[in-house]
């Protein structure tokens, strides 16, 4: 059983490994572009939910459930979290989602290499 929760654990940090590493390439992207980045946490405050928004201040907290989600599906809620923060819509919120989509493709494809090792 303990040898179980071990490799749970390592899953699980090698997942929050991942959504730190994306939080900093979106953080990057966004501020390069003139957009506000959000902080992002997880998991959401509120139960139930995949992502939540949070304003504070001046700022904003995306809170994205990490637990039994495909790394893919994290991201989407990431860079959908960074268009939410921002207010973004129309030409402007498609034209964020396509820059911060490329920024974090190379996530995705070292991402599918390492599921891919036997």
């Amino acid at each position: 059983m303990t040898s179980v929760n071990t490799q749970n654990q390592k899953l699980v940090s090698t997942h929050y490994t991942q959504f730190a590493g994306a939080a900093r390439v979106l953080a990057s992207q966004a501020h390069r572009h003139g957009l506000q980045p959000p902080g992002f946490r997880s998991p959401p405050r509120i139960v139930g939910v995949d992502r939540s928004l949070r304003r504070i201040n001046n700022g904003v907290v995306v809170s994205v459930l990490l637990r039994g989600r495909p790394f893919v599906a994290v991201l989407s809620d990431m860079i959908e979290g960074v268009v939410a923060a921002n207010r973004l819509t129309g030409r402007e919120a498609e034209i964020a989602r396509t820059v911060l989509w490329q920024s974090v493709e190379m996530l995705l494809v070292s991402d599918e290499g390492e599921t891919r090792v036997a």
